[in-house]
């Protein structure tokens, strides 16, 4: 299997230039998040509801489009052991698909807690319990990933 290479240097001019799209992957639903170097945050933006691949990539193009980013980060599950999750696979291939796609860099960080945390953030935007959690974790998630590897990148952690 296919490792997604590492692009450490360009990654630092990429980070120079500035916006970033990051994404949660998953089989029905793929979460986005757009972040700057410059501030080191990131924003929600969209849950993308998977019908087709054909729709998937629309959407994304159209992001890619509307954003113009220097690069994609994309999260990688894996299990509290250290293994792989099911889901890994397919995330490596979307990661491969993206960069063949849109011919930008494609960085991945661990996302092994972004979920849990997505649900601790959601609980303090949201006061009350909401059902709506469901429809916003996934774009939650795809802004910790990007601010996760962000702050990576402003403190030289590079792999």
């Amino acid at each position: 299997m296919a490792e997604v290479r590492c692009w450490a240097e360009p990654a630092r001019v990429a980070l120079a230039a500035g916006v970033f799209l990051g994404f949660d992957f998953g089989e029905r639903r793929v979460g986005v998040a757009v972040g700057q170097a410059v501030t080191g945050t990131a924003t929600a933006l969209e849950t993308i509801r998977v019908t087709s691949k054909e729709q998937l990539w629309r959407s994304v193009g159209r992001l890619v489009a509307e954003w113009q980013p220097a690069a994609f980060v994309v999260g990688l599950s894996h299990q509290e052991n250290g293994d792989e999750n099911p889901i890994t696979p397919l995330t490596r291939r979307f990661c491969r698909q993206l960069e063949g796609r849109f011919r930008r860099p494609v960085h991945t960080v661990d996302e092994t807690l972004t979920t849990m945390e997505s649900r601790h953030l959601f609980a303090q935007q949201r006061p009350r319990k909401s059902a709506e959690f469901v429809d916003h974790k996934d774009q939650l998630a795809a802004r910790l990933i990007l601010e996760t590897w962000l702050a990576e990148q402003q403190r030289g952690d590079v792999p």
